[in-house]
């Protein structure tokens, strides 16, 4: 019951993003995939295309010493490309030409050129460029774009670089990467449940969750708000983990049994939305 769940901290890179000109799902989807393997996402940041600004921000995140920083973008042919530019500056580690990295974007680029979906084949500086890995990294094969993933062991931290194009950073997390993920996991396991309550006043139920909180330290419990009012109805999140996923669904059940039992005894309805 016990277990430390690896922690994870992601940065999404891209001057678009703080513009809002494209809305930043990755973060949200990174969230959640970790959640579900037993993971603890602590610190999620979008930062722009500047590599002084990444090398600040990976370097402070470094010094916290999470087991995983993520980082989504940047990793393309273009100049405004800087992530791993920032990553190596942080790290110590100077980018260089990998061999591997080089293959698969050659590879790429020729089933591009006979699709005729690009002109030719050629390896170009910007092509090259997507090769550009940190010393000691490993490329991630990307089956849809043509940026490698980028894979970076540290001492203490595991660096990830991914594509932005949300497609081709799922593709990676659940291909290339996962078998990477599943031997740093292990076997912690994950459970939630939603919750759905007869109370328009979170005021009144805040001290009902609090109780329960205090007995189950180990389970997070979370009520959502929205507005305010008779016909309104609160949105209770439990997650737990713990070393099995069997354990993690039993703490939360518990909870639910109990706080249903509190709830009852308050004259406030529940409704349970999801099942594990």
């Amino acid at each position: 019951m016990g277990v430390r769940p690896p922690t994870v901290e992601i940065f999404a890179i891209g001057n678009e993003l703080l513009l809002g000109e494209v809305v930043d799902t990755n973060t949200a989807w990174l969230c959640r995939f970790f959640t579900g393997l037993g993971g603890r996402v602590q610190r999620a940041t979008i930062l722009p295309d500047d590599v002084e600004e990444i090398r600040a921000e990976l370097e402070r995140s470094l010094w916290r010493g999470p087991d995983f920083i993520f980082t989504t973008g940047g990793l393309g042919p273009t100049e405004d490309d800087r992530t791993l530019a920032g990553v190596a500056l942080a790290t110590g580690r100077p980018l260089e030409e990998h061999p591997q990295a080089l293959q698969m974007v050659a590879t790429r680029y020729q089933a591009l050129a006979e699709l005729g979906y690009v002109a030719d084949s050629e390896l170009t500086p910007p092509r090259r460029k997507m090769a550009l890995l940190p010393q000691g990294a490993v490329p991630l094969a990307n089956p849809i774009g043509a940026a490698p993933g980028v894979l970076l062991p540290l001492e203490r931290t595991t660096v990830v670089c991914l594509p932005g194009v949300p497609e081709e950073m799922k593709a990676i997390v659940q291909g290339a990467l996962a078998p990477y993920l599943q031997t740093r996991f292990g076997k912690a396991g994950f459970a939630e449940l939603r919750l759905l309550v007869e109370c328009g006043d979170e005021s009144r139920l805040a001290p009902l969750l609090e109780e329960i909180h205090q007995r189950f330290p180990q389970v997070y419990i979370k009520s959502r708000a929205r507005a305010f009012g008779p016909e309104v109805r609160l949105r209770v999140y439990l997650s737990a983990v713990a070393s099995t996923s069997e354990e993690a669904q039993a703490l939360v059940k518990e909870v639910c049994r109990r706080l249903e039992e509190r709830l009852t005894e308050a004259g406030i309805a529940l409704e349970i939305l999801n099942h594990n």
